[in-house]
């Protein structure tokens, strides 16, 4: 068996998630090769060539993948993925955007956001938000699956020697163009890597209020989230919302404040290491999944607790 991953990328740099979906990879085993598709991405080849386990890189570097558009990138991997026997990609905005297109042009049915493998043709994914974990088995000829990359451990970025070969096919579909786009900077870690989130919702009442938990995140050196209700309320854009409809994490140490513990959010959580809870209503649900739980009103437990980092 040989499998490809399809590299998640900004163009300059591998993404975290690229490690955990060579993990999971790894778990089906084989050959694993790595595409990366993107516009002036040498960097991105070296440091994929030097992940732990990749047998080869393939780097389709041409203009039609500088903003890596589904429309243009989802044919070259639909290309190349015949000789495979496994597709994977990171279940991330862009992961979910490329694999659905990939496996309609193979004609094979798509797993989506496995958490685990249980052989080459059997993985398991959770369904009704988490609350169930179905096991699925494919015999599909090519496997097209996307990974949730909280339910594998990401492997060295280190180590690898893969060699690097180039991908000379270009599919510019014409059906859609790049425009722009607007980046959020912050100087807090990203929410799907940082080790410690600390989230806010509906009880933080509205979005002057998140300072506080800003200046406890600055301490902490924790990235900031948020519950779809607070997104909905407009306190934080949507870019911060932690849930099934949102971000997925794994923190070390997830901080949830003022959040009542919605299905659609422990989704987007519940996998944390450690997670705490600070809720004024002691009979809310976050408290049914929390390690720690405080009852307290969190515009006094924050500042007390900023106080003490």
């Amino acid at each position: 068996m040989t499998i490809l991953v399809i590299a998640e990328h900004d163009n300059k740099a591998v993404a975290p998630a690229t490690l955990n979906t060579v993990a999971a990879a790894a778990k089906i085993g084989g050959d694993i090769h790595v595409l990366v598709a993107g516009q002036g991405v040498g960097a991105v080849a070296e440091a994929a060539a030097k992940i732990a386990g990749v047998a080869k890189v393939l780097v389709a570097d041409n203009g039609a993948y500088a903003h890596q558009l589904p429309e243009n990138v989802a044919p070259l991997v639909a290309e190349l993925g015949k000789g495979y026997s496994h597709i994977l990609a990171a279940a991330t905005s862009n992961g979910k955007n490329i694999l659905p297109r990939v496996a309609a042009q193979l004609d094979v049915d798509q797993i989506s956001e496995i958490i685990s493998v249980e052989s080459a043709d059997t993985f398991k994914r959770p369904i009704y938000a988490g609350n169930a974990i179905a096991t699925v088995q494919s015999s599909a000829a090519v496997k097209v699956i996307t990974v949730r990359a909280t339910g594998f451990d990401p492997v060295a970025a280190e180590g690898g020697s893969a060699a690097v070969e180039a991908v000379g096919a270009a599919h510019d579909a014409g059906k859609s163009s790049f425009v722009g786009e607007e980046l959020a900077k912050s100087d807090r870690p990203e929410l799907t890597a940082a080790k410690i989130v600390v989230s806010g919702g509906r009880g933080m009442q509205n979005g002057d209020n998140f300072k506080h938990l800003y200046a406890l995140a600055d301490k902490l050196g924790a990235a900031v989230g948020a519950s779809r209700a607070a997104v909905d309320a407009g306190f934080v854009p949507n870019d911060m919302q932690v849930g099934q409809t949102g971000k997925i994490v794994a923190p070390q140490l997830y901080i949830a404040v003022g959040i009542s513990g919605a299905i659609q959010h422990l989704a987007g959580m519940k996998d944390s290491k450690v997670i705490v809870a600070i809720n004024k209503d002691e009979e809310a649900p976050i408290f049914q999944v929390a390690d720690y739980g405080l009852v307290a009103d969190l515009f006094e437990a924050i500042p007390e607790l900023e106080k003490l980092v």
